[in-house]
């Protein structure tokens, strides 16, 4: 899975972290790109208190989550919510913005 992510400027109004998916037809049918959707969905509910508050990220998923075992797919979620708190906090220690 690819990821995208990028520190939002602290306005006050939200103060939640923003997560999208993207699924193209190139992933298969209407029916596959919702059921893709739908797990990828849920693994981020059981991930997203892992991300920091003033953060964007939009996920790419492949079509192997189609088949991906549950379990794998939350720590690849997990994964990626990891290194995106990881780079924010690094991004802020250094004082540049992503």
């Amino acid at each position: 899975m690819s990821y995208f992510f990028r520190e939002r400027k602290d306005d006050g109004a939200n103060e939640q972290p923003r997560v999208g998916l993207t699924t193209g037809r190139v992933l298969g049918g209407a029916v596959e790109r919702n059921r893709i959707r739908r797990r990828m969905r849920a693994a981020v509910r059981m991930h997203v208190s892992q991300l920091p508050a003033h953060v964007d990220v939009v996920l790419h998923p492949r079509r192997s989550v189609l088949e991906m075992d549950f379990a794998r797919l939350e720590r690849e979620v997990s994964r990626v919510f990891t290194s995106v708190a990881t780079g924010i906090r690094a991004a802020q220690r250094a004082g540049a913005k992503l």
